[in-house]
């Protein structure tokens, strides 16, 4: 029922990004993740719907062929198979909720 931050450990994902599972379900997960300035979430699809809330930072999203820059209090959406990815602007931190959650970050 409760995930302490302080008590998860981080793995590393690309260059400069660090991620943090914190509580999840079968049904949804939440990550807290890390980027240095000019990382990169690399571009991706999968079949979970995500949404992803800026906590600190600046971030330059592609969400299908769409490109935004969002900033810390933003949001933004990724509907299930479609491609994505994220370049870090300004060192900062994401948080993304996944449905289902996602199986292959337990491993």
């Amino acid at each position: 029922m409760f995930t302490f931050n302080k008590d998860v450990t981080a793995t590393n994902c690309e260059p400069g990004v660090t991620r943090k599972i914190l509580c999840y379900s079968d049904d949804l997960m939440m990550c807290e993740i890390h980027f240095e300035k000019g990382s990169k979430g690399n571009f991706h699809s999968h079949k979970h719907l995500q949404i992803t809330y800026v906590a600190k930072g600046s971030f330059e999203f592609t969400i299908g062929d769409e490109t935004k820059i969002v900033n810390q209090g933003d949001s933004a959406y990724m509907p299930s198979g479609v491609t994505h990815g994220v370049t870090c602007l300004e060192e900062g931190i994401l948080c993304d909720v996944f449905n289902p959650m996602r199986e292959d970050f337990l491993k």
